[in-house]
């Protein structure tokens, strides 16, 4: 018997992943939808992908800024970076909709520019179509989550979304919001449009997942080497405009009651399940913490499906493309009443904090949540190394971070990885086959190889081998 599937959010990464996988299946039937303009997903509009390439250019300058054998400081060319961006954009975008559009060439797909909206449970209306489906995936993605602040209906900001297409900017600026996202536009904008900048932290330190000394590290950087004023311990109570245009923001600092003023203010205040206009309401489904199993099942329904950013799980890319790949298997499982796969993933973070310069990455378990979870110091051996313990870190004029591994005292496995330094990002993936594939850090391979940079992981492994033995 075939079964019919609605995919809402076709374009995206997760919407994509479960549409190449149920495609191959002789007995489904696939509808995608996806009203997007000019679509492509949001990882590639406004996410990852152009957030790393206006980073790159305020990495150039910094780099130049920061190296004593270069003379001058170059300008970074706002319109040129965006020109940029949004040609190679262009492509990706391009390519993805080619591969959307591909798949509706096939006689069991067909692909539907219009937007979604649940009419009942199972029944969908796209445009003057009702269709009533077996089983619908909803994979819309995430959207900026605005703070509900008193005074913000009175006062313009602008988002990350924006800054991607700024080519200009005014001289000062403050920002709410100091996570991932704050983490990857603040040093853009002290950078590359040269701006003076306040970040309003809540607690002590930014970048929650990480060991108490990568936070310290990294608040440094950022007042240091970038500029940046972070008020830390800090909270919005209020926002309103002032008479020359700009705003002011008011805060409580520890027990006292501040104000800030800026030329503009920035919302980098994380994102939310894009769910609103799906008419819910007429479904079973009720948003909210834990509507949504580690199926990707929803819990008020058996036979609708939430992948990606959708379910408020993992805003992530790579996260968001496993979990529709195991949407699909989920789907076809459920049809045989078989038993569902819960999504299982090793924890695996990259930010591309310092505009890259200096970006932070975690794979698997850091030591303070080996702390929480009441391991004893002797079950495991931590080991950090500072990179200015090798040389080639201060040859390429980025001298500061560090990393950690952690290892099992027992039987010596890798069971995680911090940095915070020059190419920590390019290191991860290195780092998640050991922690994945569950290597005895003494059997890693100790010898002498180029690129030379990696040899702060060499440092780490000989380190945690020789504590082990």
């Amino acid at each position: 018997m075939t079964a019919h599937v609605v995919i809402v959010g076709a374009y995206g990464s997760a919407g994509v992943a479960v549409a190449q996988e149920l495609a191959e299946e002789d007995d489904v039937k696939l509808t995608l939808v996806d009203d997007g303009e000019p679509g492509g997903g949001l990882c590639i509009l406004k996410g990852c992908m152009p957030s790393k390439e206006i980073l790159s250019a305020g990495e150039a300058r910094f780099k130049a800024r920061h190296d004593h054998r270069i003379e001058g400081v170059p300008e970074v060319d706002l319109e040129s970076v965006v020109a940029t961006k949004d040609e190679h954009i262009h492509n990706f975008a391009d390519h993805r909709r080619s591969a959307v559009h591909d798949l509706a060439e096939r006689e069991n797909v067909e692909f539907l520019h219009r937007t979604a909206r649940f009419v009942d449970d199972h029944t969908v209306a796209v445009g003057d179509r009702e269709i009533e489906a077996d089983y619908v995936v909803v994979a819309t993605g995430s959207s900026v989550n605005v703070p509900d602040l008193n005074g913000m209906d009175e006062v313009d900001y602008s988002t990350s979304a924006d800054v991607l297409d700024r080519t200009e900017f005014p001289d000062s600026g403050v920002v709410m919001g100091f996570g991932y996202i704050g983490l990857e536009m603040v040093p853009y904008l002290s950078e590359a449009a040269e701006m003076d900048l306040t970040v309003v932290e809540h607690d002590d330190y930014p970048l929650d997942e990480a060991d108490d000394e990568f936070q310290e590290t990294i608040l440094d950087i950022y007042r240091e080497e970038f500029d940046v004023d972070v008020l830390t311990n800090t909270y919005e109570q209020s926002i309103e405009k002032t008479a020359d245009g700009g705003v002011r923001l008011h805060v409580e600092r520890r027990d006292q009651r501040e104000t800030v003023e800026a030329d503009e203010l920035f919302l980098f205040t994380g994102r939310r399940p894009a769910v609103d206009r799906l008419g819910l309401e007429n479904t079973a489904l009720e948003p909210g913490a834990g509507w949504v199993a580690d199926t990707m099942q929803a819990r008020d329904d058996d036979r609708i499906f939430v992948a990606g950013d959708a379910n408020g799980h993992e805003p992530i890319l790579h996260v968001a493309k496993e979990q529709g790949f195991l949407t699909a298997e989920n789907v076809l499982r459920h049809r045989e009443d078989a038993e569902l796969k819960p999504y299982r993933n090793t924890h695996h973070h990259v930010v591309f904090s310092g505009l890259g310069v200096y970006p932070f990455a975690r794979v698997g378990v850091s030591e303070s949540e080996l702390v929480r979870e009441g391991r004893e110091d002797t079950d495991y051996v931590a080991v950090t190394r500072e990179a200015s313990s090798d040389g080639v870190f201060k040859t390429k004029a980025v001298p500061r971070g560090l990393a950690k591994l952690v290892v099992d005292a027992d039987d010596g496995t890798v069971l995680g990885y911090q940095g915070l330094h020059y190419h920590a990002d390019v290191m991860a993936k290195t780092m998640q086959v050991a922690v994945e594939m569950g290597l005895d850090v003494r059997e890693i391979p100790d010898r002498a190889y180029h690129p030379t940079t990696p040899e702060i992981l060499d440092g780490l492994i000989r380190e945690a081998s020789k504590r082990l033995d």
